[in-house]
């Protein structure tokens, strides 16, 4: 399979079980460069047989430990700094595996899925590129700090359908993260690392993107199912104990990236106890 080297799925596994993350983020941009240079087929799917992951490429370091017993540190000394650097690089090097995921996993969809998915993905591994390069100058490396995969818990969780996964990993998970930027920000200029804020930036600015494009599939697939986005939304979070958002929610970017007002108004309202229908 892997020898194909036109073949998407077969590129796409490449890429997601490569550990090293710099050959990772190579073997993601060459991929997405060959598609848009039209290089790239997408085969028949009885061809190539979907394999589980339960676990993607991934280097030795960071040790994984539960989500509940990572300590979250201030950006106030250069330790902390280097902590929070190393949080979001292990996002971004997650969301990688995510975007990939969705290129090789969910088979006979429109070549506009697999080709959003895949500059998800490289997107995301410019962003890792940016921030490990950030963390480097605070004297530290990925693997330094332990973390968590709460990210990859969800998508294994979610591999049997690209609804579910459109609805709890672009429009849940990575939601969070249009909300937890700008306090992030805020305490990054208090203690003047204009650096980061930069890189901080553009990731917000293109993480609404990503969330925009989950959002999409999302209701796409709920039209082929005859769903309402919004109730099914609602469903799907507490049939699989979805996080509910931490607030205050970033309106403006949720708003961008296709959240209504009023489904907005409903995450800031109290997530429903466990076996208790949520009103929308």
């Amino acid at each position: 399979m892997l020898e194909d080297q036109d073949d998407l799925h077969a590129r796409a596994w490449r890429a997601l079980m490569s550990p090293v993350p710099a050959d990772k983020a190579a073997f993601t941009g060459r991929l997405f460069d060959d598609w848009r240079a039209g290089r790239i087929v997408v085969p028949d799917a009885s061809l190539c047989p979907v394999l589980a992951v339960d676990d993607p490429g991934r280097p030795e370091r960071p040790e994984l430990i539960a989500h509940t017993s990572v300590v979250r540190r201030k950006p106030g000394s250069p330790e902390g700094r280097a902590a929070l650097l190393h949080a979001i690089a292990h996002i971004e090097f997650n969301a990688i595996n995510l975007a990939l995921d969705c290129a090789y996993r969910f088979r006979g969809l429109p070549a506009e899925f697999y080709a959003d998915w895949l500059q998800v993905a490289a997107e995301e591994a410019y962003h890792f590129g940016l921030v490990s390069e950030q963390l480097g100058a605070s004297g530290f490396a990925y693997g330094d700090f332990p973390a968590h995969r709460g990210l990859w818990d969800m998508a294994v969780k979610t591999a049997a359908d690209p609804l579910a996964r459109m609805a709890l990993v672009p429009r849940v998970l990575e939601a969070r993260g249009l909300d937890a930027t700008p306090p992030i920000i805020a305490s990054l200029r208090r203690v003047g690392d204009e650096a980061t804020i930069a890189v901080l930036d553009i990731i917000l600015r293109d993480e609404i993107g990503h969330v925009a494009l989950g959002d999409r599939w999302f209701r796409h697939f709920c039209a082929g199912r005859g769903l309402e986005p919004e109730a099914t939304y609602l469903a799907l979070m507490a049939e699989f104990d979805a996080p509910w958002p931490p607030k205050p929610l970033n309106v403006e970017a949720r708003l961008q990236a296709g959240f209504s007002a009023a489904e907005i108004a409903r995450l800031e309202g109290v997530k429903p106890k466990s076996g208790q229908k949520s009103e929308p």
